[in-house]
């Protein structure tokens, strides 16, 4: 199976870039599966019912979200409605929405998509290890689902690679988001889980990670609140990981970093 996940969408620009080069990669790197972070692409902040539309009609199959889920409040009524759109698992029982999803390819295949949410420097949270553990409980890797990826929406680094060892061998792959900022640390661990400390973000790195320099500048001069943070807007970069698996296994074969347009130096898959 040939996964694509992009991290963070950031903003208008942010969401512009991904929509208009989804349909080329899809084609062109032949992607069976397109996962997104989508937790900053209603103007920075939470992701919008008709927003998450777009994406899945633009061609993102499963939307992740993070620390910002419940910032656009439209988005608690709705996302009981559209299981391809998920919060972190390990909030606590009774939280709308669901915290992973298994999508059926147009050929049958399936994959399960699950997000949890780190506890280092981050909201009061529920275990994320005990609640991926218990999603993984209800499937099993190259049998009921030939393939497993895992956002961990997480500040601290030491958190992202203690769950990537945690999972290695159970899931074709763990990708951090969060940080806006990709990491050049991917590979395929020993047990077979491909992983990344940090997918980047789908925005204007010409910002403060993906916001206004000035504003989010002024915060840390002045050490006082300030005007409200707005996405930059110019050209956007999309940041991500492309992630080739075995279908009997469900293991990782061979990943690549996609990086294209804006600041970024651009990169795609060769395989």
């Amino acid at each position: 199976m040939r996964i694509l996940f992009l991290g963070d969408i950031v903003g208008r620009v942010g969401r512009e870039a991904v929509l208009s080069r989804l349909p080329t990669l899809r084609r062109d790197l032949a992607l069976d599966l397109v996962v997104v972070n989508g937790e900053n692409a209603s103007h920075g902040f939470g992701l919008s019912p008709a927003i998450g539309r777009d994406l899945l009609e633009g061609g993102a199959d499963v939307i992740t979200l993070g620390n910002h889920s419940w910032d656009r409040r439209d988005l608690i009524g709705h996302i009981g409605s559209e299981p391809r759109i998920i919060r972190p698992a390990n909030y606590p029982p009774g939280t709308p929405g669901q915290g992973s999803v298994v999508v059926e390819l147009v050929d049958g295949r399936k994959a399960l998509v699950a997000s949890v949410m780190g506890r280092q420097f981050m909201d009061a949270m529920d275990d994320p290890f005990r609640a991926v553990t218990d999603i993984l409980s209800r499937h099993r890797l190259g049998v009921t689902v030939q393939a497993t990826v895992v956002d961990v929406h997480a500040e601290a680094t030491s958190e992202k690679w203690a769950m990537a060892h945690f999972l290695d061998g159970r899931v074709s792959l763990v990708i951090g988001t969060h940080t806006h900022t990709p990491t050049a640390d991917h590979r395929i661990l020993n047990g077979g889980t491909a992983f990344q400390t940090d997918a980047g973000m789908c925005g204007d790195y010409d910002s403060v990670i993906g916001m206004g320099k000035d504003a989010a500048i002024a915060r840390f001069v002045r050490k006082m609140p300030g005007e409200r943070l707005q996405p930059a807007e110019g050209e956007a970069s999309i940041a991500g990981m492309m992630v080739e698996t075995d279908d009997a296994t469900g293991l990782a074969r061979r990943m690549a970093p996609v990086r294209q347009g804006g600041h970024l130096a651009p990169t795609l898959p060769d395989f």
